[in-house]
């Protein structure tokens, strides 16, 4: 059933058409008794559109107020009226801590409001506490700009600094703008994206929105408002509140007055206490003028026509319509209750309507009940509502994927621009600065001092420059850029500088090579041997994998999909299954897991999961067996928490085969333990288990499935490399209805953290305090237990005996304690839901992946997490931490862990899959320029020692004899600082310009720099072209183009062995220079072959003189 229908069914309610028709009289109190979970949103937008005039609907709190807007917008997707109207702040007077999505949200309702359109807004108490300008003056202040008139850039640049707007270098949140020649990009408080203007002298030529994290333009027109922050400077030169602002023909819908005014009430006094308390030497605007008075609001909602829908009703009622709506009952996930139920509806005609706007799980719905009967008749809804409910009176049945599931549902705000502001914070993480340590593939590691213009013969050029050891100097050409990169070793460690002209760099790196491929020798050879065995292959799946599929917590997400099919597949196939599953902290792994060992216990087949401490095997017991409690499957553990007469008797059970799945520590792989029949292995965290165990699983590997999970991300590159290896899944993406953690950086303030650890104890949850100085943690253990009595403190640090400090987290996870007070031992992994509350003391000392593995241990369940990051001002921090923490702060969101791609963690996680020895390698050499060395040394095995095992592997028929070649030329090719005046900007657009591939990439390259900078410089096509003729350099073998003096000369291959000299195209060059034996010649100078076209003057000649030596090939 879609949309259009459904809205039909309800606009022609009898309650409706005479609520229409009572609205018509002004001052209308209207009560609307019996409403039920999303019916509301359903009939009160029945309503809106059949009433014209604005509507606000006011909620209880933001909350139910996001959920409402959610049905609204899955009812009338795309509906311009619909909007969401947001607090600006958190706090009253601090007003630094405003937040900039929100106050564009309210831009965006005031400049609908004050168009003229009627708008239905979906608000709560907090957001109409705090005036807004008048109508007036926002009109006042608003700049309207159209193709096609004329306007002076000095005249708009004054106006937007008149407006407070800041001048920045990119425009990526609001209130920022940027000028660059003829093209001003401007970020306007009352849009998702920000205007690029584009002049031609003082006309306005185009207008057109980009996307502020890739700076690229979206889409065309005619003209746009620039409006100022309505919570600003602009509130205080005349405002109201937002009721006036709306005007007189509102209907007004209320969930509740009282909560309305205590909220409001509450929020009053506190912004009284806060301006009393605030220092008398800045002024000030007192309260009443900033925000609105409980009192006024009375006046103000009772000229309104009302509509209050309960539970709560304030207001006399001219008129009770009562609706007969009933709550969707509750199955606890007993589908064949559900299904029963819907039959017996359908037998008394009801039509039955199931709402998922995930077409995945309508598919297992029609799955599990193909699987336990059929005959269940319903209609899938493509949209998701918050709550499911029964109508009596119109036969229908209203049910949500989510409940039915018992899923957490969760909201969704608009969140434009934090994106763009992430995605410049990584450019900036990322981006070479002056002083950085760079290697170089040919002279090994120096540091980087800057972009700089050279003289090459006359004309002006850009190089980096780079200082060696004894302040050596060494220019890097444009074209060579993608052979430095930056030095990243273990954490903040400086690297040796090398000099250059010596044989030490060449040295190390021919030692790293050939340890590389030692290792990736053994890799390979260990998955020759596996592909040759024959293992167990699985059957497919059963109706109960898809029911427990089904019954998880959260929506999967498209790459954890993707892995369980993965895995499936491979137990199905008959060879051993060796599968790597990569996942950031909280990413659904142990899911995975559940689902695989799942899969093997149906089938008749026994699971071992091995975990590498005593806590983690005691909670994965726990999740399997919560997760699979409903399932007739059997889970136990051993561990040293269990008894030796426990231990020999789950022994026992398991040799006679009563244990399908076993989880334990490396005891499970000892001697005495005996399965009846082993099916699948699934090892946690592999790289923390000793060489011992490890042998251990590599025979067992050979013949058993076996899974392992790791929270090490492993770097993306190295990933290709190790593909050869073993098989690799990602999952790359939280899981979508998790809430993010929110992140506050905050002073250590006693009463501050008095309240964290009170609220969250007041709701039945747990804390993490983290404080990594042994010196006070009983101080600290003090000052809590003073601010909060009766909280219970317990104290956990790395010095303890082993199994004392085992002990105490075993006795926090049973929840013994309220506050487990603890150094950074926590980060390795204890999951406990109950604990949704972290505070991290003196966090500027932490490193980013640290940070942001503490704090993936809170918001596992579907409560809201907090993490509080304790650092002192930011005054005095150093710019590194203070950016580390900012960082943390913007990427609350769960998988940024991917996203921050933290570089430490990279190394880590390459350090731990490939030894410790390899490491050592890392520091000394920095990680990219190992993982180039690693891809090469992979890549000589496969053509060379494993040729036949990688054969059905599809390779290109043309083999590339050269990876690489060297352009040198004194011609000018860049990009002016005329064009692109940024430094940091040119140097990162160089860059991304010399890892592009193919003609493809570059034209995309090209459009980018036109959108963002204006027609194309002549240098710039130079620069271009000089890609194209570098790729065609490589098809004809040539290692290194020099073009000088109007001579260009080409460096074939210098292994005189090279196959290359036995193909057609080096046959073709030749027969080329026999036919021009003026223009080129072949010459050979110690010992290398080279080819010298005379007279070329500018790069389009001498890639006309290349192209015409690949053409005749490329015709055949």
């Amino acid at each position: 059933m879609e949309q259009k229908e459904l809205k039909q069914l309800f606009s022609k309610l009898s309650q409706i058409d005479s609520t229409a028709n009572q609205l018509q009289f002004a001052g209308t109190h209207i009560h609307w008794k019996g409403l039920v979970g999303s019916s509301r949103s359903l009939c009160a937008s029945a309503l809106a559109d059949q009433t014209p005039g604005h509507h606000l609907f006011v909620l209880n709190d933001k909350e139910d107020a996001a959920y409402f807007l959610n049905d609204l917008e899955g009812l009338f997707p795309d509906d311009k009226r619909v909007l969401f109207y947001p607090a600006s702040f958190r706090v009253p007077y601090q007003l630094e801590e405003t937040d900039n999505a929100n106050v564009v949200s309210r831009a965006e309702v005031l400049e609908k409001i004050n168009n003229g359109s009627n708008v239905w807004v979906v608000t709560y108490p907090k957001a109409l506490f705090e005036k807004v300008p008048t109508q007036k003056k926002l009109s006042e202040n608003t700049l309207r700009i159209e193709v096609g008139k004329t306007y002076s850039i000095d005249f708009i640049n004054e106006l937007l600094m008149e407006y407070h707007f800041e001048r920045v270098d990119f425009v990526y949140e609001p209130g920022q703008f940027s000028i660059r020649g003829g093209i001003i990009d401007v970020f306007s408080y009352s849009n998702d994206h920000p205007f690029r203007i584009e002049f031609f002298g003082d006309e306005v030529e185009s207008i057109r929105t980009f996307d502020a994290s890739s700076q690229l333009s979206l889409t065309t027109h005619k003209h746009f408002n620039i409006i100022p922050n309505v919570q600003g400077q602009l509130n205080l030169e005349g405002n109201g509140s937002f009721f006036e602002f709306l005007g007189k023909n509102v209907t007004l819908w209320l969930s509740s007055f009282d909560q309305l005014t205590s909220t409001l009430e509450k929020e009053y006094e506190k912004s009284v206490k806060i301006f009393s308390g605030l220092s008398d030497t800045v002024k000030r605007t007192i309260p009443s003028e900033l925000y609105l008075h409980p009192s006024d609001v009375k006046k103000e909602i009772e000229a309104y026509n009302c509509i209050e829908w309960g539970p709560e009703f304030h207001f006399k009622a001219d008129q009770v319509y009562n609706f007969d709506f009933l709550p969707q009952p509750s199955f606890n996930k007993n589908f064949d209750l559900l299904r029963q139920d819907l039959v017996n509806r359908t037998e008394q005609r009801f039509t039955n309507l199931i709402f998922s706007n995930q077409p995945k799980q309508i598919d297992r719905l029609y799955q599990i009940f193909e699987d336990i009967g059929g005959g269940v008749e319903f209609k899938p809804v493509p949209i998701a509502l918050h709550e499911g409910f029964i109508s009596p009176s119109q036969k229908l049945v209203c049910y949500t994927d989510h409940q039915l599931f018992e899923r957490y549902h969760r909201f969704r705000l608009k969140e434009g621009f934090r994106q763009a502001k992430q995605a410049l914070t990584l450019k900036e993480i990322y981006n070479l600065q002056k002083g950085d340590y760079v290697t170089h593939i040919d002279h090994g590691v120096g540091q980087f001092s800057g972009l700089e213009t050279i003289d090459v013969n006359g004309k002006p050029q850009e190089a980096i420059r780079l200082v060696y050891k004894d302040g050596d100097v060494l220019y890097v050409g444009i074209h060579s850029l993608h052979r430095i990169s930056k030095f990243t070793g273990k954490d903040g460690s400086v690297p040796k500088m090398n000099k250059l002209g010596t044989q030490a760099w060449t040295n190390l790196k021919n030692k790293t090579k050939k340890k590389i491929k030692e290792l990736a020798f053994d890799l390979i050879q260990l998955y020759a041997k596996r592909k040759s065995q024959p293992g167990f292959a699985f059957n497919e799946d059963t109706y109960l994998q898809n029911e427990l599929e089904a019954s998880f917590m959260y929506e999967d997400t498209p790459d954890q999909l993707k892995a369980t099919e993965a895995i499936k597949k491979d137990m199905e196939s008959p060879t051993p299954m060796d599968r790597l599953i990569c996942g950031d902290v909280g990413f659904g792994k142990t899911e995975v897991a559940i689902r695989a060992a799942f899969k093997a216990a149906t089938d008749g087949k026994q699971v071992a999961v091995l975990v590498p401490t005593t806590i983690l095997s005691m909670q994965h017991y726990r999740s399997f067996k919560e997760r699979l409690k409903d399932f007739p499957v059997t889970v136990d553990y051993i561990n040293r928490f269990k008894s030796s007469k426990d231990t020999t008797e789950t022994l026992k059970k398991l040799a006679d085969g009563k244990i399908d799945i076993l989880i334990g520590t490396h005891a499970v792989v000892a001697e005495r333990v005996k399965f009846k029949d082993l099916g699948l292995m699934i090892i946690d965290e592999e790289q923390k288990f000793g060489v011992a165990v490890k042998d251990k699983l590599k025979t067992l590997r050979a013949t058993v499935d076996t899974l392992t999970l790791t929270a090490t991300p492993i770097p993306r590159t190295l990933q290709f490399s190790l593909m050869g290896a073993r098989d690799l899944s990602i999952i790359n993406t939280p899981p979508p209805n998790r809430q993010p953690v929110l992140t506050d950086i905050i002073l250590f303030n006693e009463e501050t953290i008095r309240d964290a650890i009170a609220y969250e104890v007041s709701r039945g949850g747990q804390v993490f305090f983290v404080h990594n100085r042994l010196a006070n943690i009983r101080e600290i253990s003090g000052m809590i237990s003073r601010l909060c009595p009766g909280v219970r403190v317990g104290i956990g640090h790395g010095q303890m005996d082993g199994k004392q400090l085992e002990k105490i987290m075993f006795d926090f996870i049973n929840g013994e304690y309220d506050v487990l007070l603890a150094t950074t031992i926590i980060e390795s992994g204890i999951d406990i839901s109950n604990a949704n509350t972290i505070i991290i003391n003196d966090a500027h000392n932490f490193g980013l992946s640290d940070l942001h593995q503490l704090r993936g241990r809170v918001g596992r369940s579907n409560k809201k997490g907090f993490c509080y990051l304790v650092a002192p001002p930011f005054s005095i921090m150093t710019s590194d931490s203070r950016k580390r923490l900012e960082a943390l702060v913007q990427f609350s969101d769960l998988g940024s862990g991917f996203n921050i791609a933290m570089k430490d963690l990279d190394i880590r996680g390459a350090g731990n899959m490939l030894g410790g020895e390899q490491s050592g390698f890392i520091s000394e050499i920095g990680f990219e320029m190992y993982q180039k060395i690693l891809n090469e040394a992979i890549e000589e095995l496969r053509e060379s020692e494993f040729k036949e095992l990688f054969d059905e592997r599809t390779t290109d028929s043309m083999l590339h004899f050269v990876k690489d070649c060297i352009l040198e030329t004194d011609l000018e090719v860049r990009i002016p600082d005329d064009y692109v005046n940024n430094v940091a900007e040119r140097l990162s657009l160089y860059q991304e310009m010399d890892n592009l591939k193919d003609e493809a990439e570059l034209q995309k390259f090209s459009e980018m720099l036109i959108d963002r900078f204006g027609p194309l410089p002549k240098q710039v096509n130079e620069l271009v072209l000089s890609f194209k003729l570098r790729w065609l350099a490589e098809e004809i073998g040539l290692e290194r183009l020099v073009i000088k003096s109007g001579k260009m000369v080409g460096y074939f291959i210098s292994n005189p062995q090279s196959p290359f000299y036995e193909t057609d195209m080096f046959q073709q060059v030749l027969n080329y220079i026999q036919r021009n034996g003026q223009g080129c010649k072949l010459s050979e100078q110690n010992d290398k072959l080279r080819i010298v076209f005379a007279d070329v003057k500018h790069i389009k000649h001498a890639f006309e003189q290349i192209s015409s030596i690949v053409r005749p090939l490329q015709n055949n």
